[in-house]
């Protein structure tokens, strides 16, 4: 057996039927498609959300609520994850840089310093928003939270 003489098993393959090629065919005339209507038309495509003319559910259903577009999302980072990564790494400076390193961020993104968890170590933390219990949090350690 060689890659040249290869071929399907028997009965495995079917040849295609070619529509609308002549009445001979047996499928001429219509082309299986019925008679008329718009199904039968080519180039028929049906809309997404087509109901077959009845109101579609995304029009039935009223608008709801407005998306601002002045939003600033912040990634959220605890004081907790901080103090571990303190602990393990001896970092006492905690910049963008050094968090997007830690992979705690992606690049570009705005970063918020949460309060949650205990701080134990004194550090210098530069973030572009710090939550209220977060900065006192800090600053009760002698560490200093540097809005950037």
């Amino acid at each position: 057996m060689e890659l040249h003489n290869l071929k399907p098993a028997e009965g495995s393959t079917h040849r295609e039927r070619r529509l609308g090629r002549g009445q001979g065919s047996g499928k001429g005339g219509t082309a299986t498609r019925g008679h008329k209507g718009q199904k039968s038309r080519s180039g028929y495509s049906r809309k997404i959300g087509f109901e077959g003319g009845q109101m579609p559910l995304q029009r039935r259903v009223p608008k709801y609520g407005f998306k601002n577009i002045n939003r600033k999302e912040y990634k959220g980072i605890n004081l907790s994850t901080l103090q571990a990564l303190a602990d393990k790494s001896g970092i006492s400076e905690f910049t963008p840089e050094v968090m997007i390193n830690a992979g705690l961020v992606s690049k570009n993104t705005l970063i918020k310093i949460l309060g949650k968890g205990e701080l134990k170590a004194q550090l210098t933390v530069k973030a572009h928003a710090f939550s209220e219990t977060a900065k006192k949090a800090i600053e009760a350690v002698n560490g200093t939270a540097e809005k950037i």
